[in-house]
């Protein structure tokens, strides 16, 4: 199992997703799930990039989120 970290970019604005998964494919199709659970309206989406992906060992994995750290130029 994988913890995979993604950018989503919409018209507004860019957001991060965390999501946990067995393959790439899994990931992609959780990230779109997770948005339509935390948005009332699911944005229109520009992108969505995969950011960081770490393999979840024994002990388990994570990612620290400093500031608004992005692969995106403003």
């Amino acid at each position: 199992m994988n913890l995979y970290r993604f950018e989503v970019t919409a018209h507004a604005y860019v957001t991060i997703v965390v999501v946990a998964a067995e393959s790439d494919e899994k990931a992609f199709d959780l990230v779109e799930i997770e948005l339509e659970k935390y948005f009332l309206k699911k944005p229109e989406l520009l992108d969505i990039s995969l950011y960081e992906k770490r393999r979840i060992r024994g002990n388990g994995a994570g990612f620290v989120l400093h500031e608004q750290e992005t692969i995106i130029k403003p």
